[in-house]
């Protein structure tokens, strides 16, 4: 059986405020037999390759199973990304540590909504959402 794939998004600019928690997904989303690509991780575009970028994004997205979308810090890039995979039909899990600001529109768009404390939180977290959505 092919192990199923997921995209998160996440900013670009944030990413590395990131590490413990992107460590903590991926680790705990192979123990479900789930990979995680991290967009801003495996792909890097210059300025002028903006439209390259999208469709990379785009296509990503299409042979993803799933979209996680870190959403601590506000981004507008995030946001296209949870459109599009919204109008794909894709699961999105909607993630936001414990206090940061509430995007309706994020909200709007996906099937879990997740707060977390730690890594370890959002681990626990993302485990008991996954049963849900994927057993």
């Amino acid at each position: 059986m092919k192990m199923k794939k997921g995209y998160l998004a996440i900013s670009f600019s944030d990413r590395r405020k990131f590490d413990a928690e992107i460590d903590s997904l991926k680790k705990t989303l192979l123990n479900l037999d789930f990979n995680l690509l991290v967009f801003v991780d495996k792909y890097y575009f210059k300025n002028n390759q903006e439209n390259q970028m999208m469709k990379t994004a785009f296509q990503e997205i299409d042979d993803s199973d799933f979209l996680i979308a870190e959403l601590t810090k506000k981004s507008i890039g995030v946001g296209i990304e949870i459109g599009y995979a919204y109008s794909k039909q894709k699961p999105i899990f909607y993630l936001r540590h414990k206090g940061a600001e509430y995007s309706t529109t994020a909200s709007g768009c996906s099937k879990y909504i997740i707060e977390y404390e730690t890594e370890i939180d959002l681990g626990e977290k993302i485990i008991s959402a996954f049963k849900k959505e994927f057993n």
